[in-house]
């Protein structure tokens, strides 16, 4: 059967009869190629990043720069200088326009449904760039008191679309948050890396596993490499990052 066919696409379509489907970034009727509850024309108008990029944090290279002779090691600057905290990382789009603003709308907004596109916008612009053998996906957790106050931890609505999308399993309970930390947006860099110093514990049953550790955005890395550190020291065999968006 169809899709235009299906079930589930009329009983859509039905619903958009009695209550038209409003995208939250532009407030536009979802039309052709909608990615619900994200339009169709926004849908296409996210960046997808794509290789060249340095091994190691995924920076892609037109913009990082790398140092004469460093080019040809596939590692950016900085990580050539002092290697982050995880193995790895993989972002789908840069941290700006549509996909900036899906994020409001999925973090500060309450629409929890973006986690569907924005899942699948990691899987379907990635797909083999993502280092194989990842045994769990490990959503950063949040502090008790902001996911109650936010009713939902993003990443852990974002590791499950990718779980189901990739067959892999989501382990909410192998990463914790051992103390509440300040708001990273408006910190810099060091700030950053002090904030969420120590922050974060792990359980040992992730002892010998390679996991991902799942979150919506990449700015400095502060907190992706303290979860690393975190899950390393509780004896994981390797950590990598997956992120819809990266800042730089």
């Amino acid at each position: 059967m169809s899709a235009v066919s299906s079930p589930t696409a009329w009983l859509s379509a039905a619903i958009d009869l009695v209550f038209p489907a409003i995208c939250p970034v532009c407030d536009a009727r979802l039309g052709a190629g909608r990615r619900d509850p994200l339009c169709g024309a926004c849908w296409a108008a996210i960046p997808r990043l794509t290789p060249p990029w340095c091994d190691r944090c995924g920076l892609p290279f037109p913009t990082c720069a790398p140092r004469d002779g460093l080019a040809s090691t596939g590692l950016c600057q900085a990580c050539a200088t002092g290697a982050p905290g995880f193995a790895w990382a993989r972002a789908a789009a840069p941290y700006e326009g549509v996909v900036r603003e899906a994020l409001h709308a999925f973090k500060f907004g309450g629409r929890r449904a973006m986690a569907r596109p924005l899942g699948d916008l990691v899987v379907e612009t990635l797909g083999d760039a993502m280092p194989a053998n990842v045994e769990a996906l490990v959503p950063v957790p949040l502090a008790p008191s902001r996911e109650r106050d936010r009713g939902f931890n993003q990443a852990t609505l974002l590791a499950e679309r990718l779980g189901r999308r990739l067959a892999v399993p989501v382990e909410t309970g192998w990463l914790r948050r051992t103390r509440a930390t300040a708001a990273q947006t408006e910190l810099s860099a060091s700030a950053r890396r002090a904030n969420v110093r120590g922050a974060f514990s792990a359980s040992p049953a992730v002892a010998g596993r390679a996991v991902a550790v799942v979150d919506d955005v990449l700015t400095t890395g502060a907190t992706a490499a303290e979860c690393a550190r975190a899950l390393r020291a509780a004896g994981a065999r390797r950590v990598g990052v997956i992120t819809v968006a990266r800042v730089g």
